[in-house]
């Protein structure tokens, strides 16, 4: 590895989250790779100082550490293991930072996988949102062996403001993750459900907001997403879909171990019932659509969206 105090780091996925993850770390001073299929993308981050390219390969032979921040394990797999995956050109001993939401035995595979050539993995999804990412402040909830910790504490601190080691075996991160993704499917899709009950009973929408905020019913969801639905404003941070996906994840790990998770079932079906009917790239505050006359009136949305 290059300089052990200042690797080399590639971002694979410079989407809202990867992006901003990829700007700090140019901020702290590290030699700083971005890839996306996006050209407006790789202009963006070659714009702030970052060097692009287009495949995950071709960055392999510059990098020391790479992060990848997709959507989920089969991406994380593809930019590693497929027609132009990462994994052949890195040098032995160098590190993985897979920032997925995934099943943990896919984690798992990952680095049985990775260490065939010897290549190190941490498992490392993140947690805070676009904002936060481009504050460099996530939360990382991370395992791996304590030898990857060391070599990569420094992109860590880079990207993050808090960093747990949950343990010695990849996975133990997506265990994790996947416990914060059910809690926030299943706050948001409360929050949603709370809106529409107050505004069908003749609440005013930003007088309830301010209420719920100041009282024992209010949750970090509700006081961060209910703005995007007084707004009328779904351009999406999280979408829809990445909840579809995320709570889908956790409900099948649970019931593969036919271990009951009722909220989660409830929630998955609003989140997948919004995505139905035509809202799935839009923000995830967006599942307050389900409920008839009751959502305000829409901006504009784009349709970028990353999960946080």
């Amino acid at each position: 590895m290059a300089e052990m105090n200042r690797p080399r780091v590639g971002v694979i996925g410079l989407g809202s989250m990867g992006m901003g993850m990829a700007q700090s770390l140019l901020r702290s001073g590290f030699d700083t790779w971005g890839c996306d299929l996006r050209a407006e993308a790789r202009q963006t981050f070659e714009a702030a100082g970052g060097q692009v390219v287009s495949a995950p390969d071709e960055m392999a032979a510059q990098i020391d550490v790479v992060m990848i921040v997709v959507v989920n394990a089969e991406q994380t797999r593809d930019v590693l293991f497929g027609a132009h995956g990462i994994a052949a050109g890195l040098a032995p001993g160098s590190v993985v930072i897979a920032c997925a939401t995934c099943a943990p035995e896919a984690v798992a595979a990952l680095g049985d996988d990775l260490a065939e050539r010897g290549l190190l993995l941490l498992d490392a999804p993140i947690s805070g949102g676009s904002v936060k990412a481009a504050q460099g402040a996530l939360t990382v909830m991370a395992s791996g062996p304590a030898e990857v910790f060391s070599k990569v504490e420094n992109v860590l601190d880079a990207v993050a403001a808090k960093v747990y080691r949950l343990g010695e075996k990849p996975g133990q991160g997506a265990q994790v993750k996947l416990v914060n993704q059910l809690l926030a499917g299943v706050h948001i899709a409360a929050a949603a459900e709370a809106m529409a009950y107050g505004i069908r009973g003749g609440c005013d929408p930003q007088t309830l907001y301010d209420v719920i905020t100041q009282s024992a019913g209010n949750s970090w969801m509700f006081e961060n997403r209910v703005p995007h639905i007084l707004a009328g404003d779904y351009t999406p941070h999280s979408a829809v879909d990445i909840f579809v996906k995320d709570l889908g994840l956790v409900f099948d790990t649970a019931h593969r171990d036919k271990f009951p998770l009722p909220l989660t079932a409830q929630a998955l079906t609003m989140f997948t019932q919004a995505s139905a009917q035509g809202y799935g790239r839009e923000d995830d505050a967006a599942v307050v659509k389900i409920f008839p006359g009751v959502a305000l009136p829409d901006r504009a949305a784009n349709d970028s969206a990353e999960e946080g």
